[in-house]
């Protein structure tokens, strides 16, 4: 049984079976890359962008021209997204004494059980500033 047609009764599938059409199956569909040399088009060959860029090394380029190595785009609207510090998940709060970031009360409690090389070495990591006494 072809996948496009659907067998409504099994007990009559002997005789004359009920069968109908897929309401979501276009049985006219073609796909654009399958059977393109038999229709009379050129068919298309997709290439990734690894290949789009080792294209544009191998091609004489000047230093002004756009690439795709050298796209600008302004800085985004949206705000950056805060992480915590010790687990790297969205974090929604920051302690006030360390200046760490933190998304549950057990990273809280661990925190402040830290001493303050650790929590200056998670800072210059993030790259904030360090504690002021």
């Amino acid at each position: 049984m072809s996948d496009k047609m659907l067998c409504t009764d099994a007990s009559s599938s002997q005789s004359a079976a009920a069968v109908k059409s897929l309401p979501f199956k276009q049985s006219n569909f073609l796909h654009s890359g399958i059977g393109g040399a038999a229709a009379g088009k050129k068919n298309r060959t997709w290439k990734n962008l690894k290949q789009i860029l080792a294209l544009e090394r191998a091609l004489p380029w000047q230093l002004s021209d756009p690439s795709y190595f050298y796209i600008d785009a302004p800085p985004s609207c949206k705000p950056a997204k805060k992480y915590s510090d010790i687990s790297g998940l969205p974090a929604s709060y920051n302690d006030p004494q360390t200046k760490l970031r933190f998304s549950t009360i057990e990273e809280f409690s661990y925190i402040r059980m830290l001493p303050t090389d650790v929590v200056t070495g998670y800072l210059t990591i993030r790259k904030a500033t360090s504690i002021v006494p």
